[in-house]
């Protein structure tokens, strides 16, 4: 795995070496009324290169190992010279040991970005200085997939990538655009995500993240007992943050990127394990649960 080879991939020839982000983008835009939408392809081209060609940590990956992603901008308001918003979907997927499958780390959209692209114009970034709306989000959602990534192969290994998105929370509030500051409203956006995250309250989560998968989808095609139980105290975990903080947006981000791989895998079950994993199901993510009847089908 990325994160175990790591010592491995540095004595590789550099022309071996990638950046860390595969992203494929699509930028939609069928509500705005434009004779010429070429500003929106345009963007669509300036985005992937953005993500996909930038060095975002000082670690070596090799191309077989970038983290795979989607952004997807939903374009619902335009004005010229380049003034857009709408919304933004994320989705992050990691490999699992000995498969040829992914799972989803990630996958939610975020409900209100809005930004300025001049076409042609490059995409800026710094990390310790607010350069452009765009930017902003760009890169504050690259430090998310990568310490959600960093997160899952190894005990709180995303830290450093938590801390460099909250940075960027704080250099963006500055911007005047929503998402960035604790009052927005409703609190699941930017500030509240990596707040949280970076809670000890939320340590937990983190926890899971890794015992999830590290050591129960990485395991699952050679040790599936072991695997499940695994997960099953990853559940565990969650279950003591969402004492605490019920119906949190961080734990609601966690089932809308599991739902259906929990179905499948607890659904071959025994009755006893199915009846103990639809109770904790029940409790952690209830606007699921005619989805988690299936595992009795």
């Amino acid at each position: 795995m990325r994160k175990l080879l790591i010592l491995i991939v540095f004595i590789l020839p550099l022309a071996s070496s990638a950046q860390e982000l595969n992203c494929k983008v699509s930028v939609l835009s069928q509500s705005i009324q434009l004779s010429d939408k070429r500003i929106f392809t345009t963007l669509e081209t300036s985005v992937r290169e953005f993500m996909n060609n930038r060095k975002w940590t000082n670690d070596q990956f090799k191309r077989d190992e970038r983290i795979e992603c989607n952004l997807t901008f939903n374009i619902t308001k335009f004005t010229q010279p380049g003034d857009m918003s709408g919304t933004l979907q994320i989705q992050v997927r990691r490999p699992v040991y000995n498969a040829n499958i992914g799972t989803l780390l990630m996958n939610f959209i975020d409900q209100d970005i809005a930004f300025q692209y001049i076409e042609y114009q490059p995409i800026d970034f710094a990390d310790n200085a607010y350069v452009s709306s765009l930017s902003s989000i760009l890169g504050y959602y690259a430090y998310v997939m990568l310490a959600m990534d960093y997160d899952s192969f190894s005990l709180e290994g995303g830290t450093q990538f938590w801390q460099k998105a909250q940075q960027t929370v704080i250099n963006s509030q500055s911007d005047g655009g929503k998402g960035w500051k604790a009052s927005d409203i409703p609190p699941r956006n930017r500030y509240w995500l990596t707040e949280n995250y970076l809670n000890a309250v939320y340590k937990p989560l983190r926890e899971a993240n890794y015992l999830y998968h590290r050591m129960g989808m990485d395991n699952m095609y050679s040790k599936m007992d072991l695997a499940k139980s695994n997960i099953k105290e990853a559940l565990k975990k969650i279950q003591a943050v969402n004492k605490q903080r019920p119906s949190s947006y961080n734990v609601q981000l966690f089932f809308n990127a599991k739902t259906d791989e929990l179905i499948n895998i607890y659904k071959q079950g025994t009755p006893a394990e199915k009846e103990e994993i639809l109770a904790l199901l029940a409790e952690l993510d209830p606007t699921n649960s005619n989805k988690y009847a299936k595992i009795n089908q």
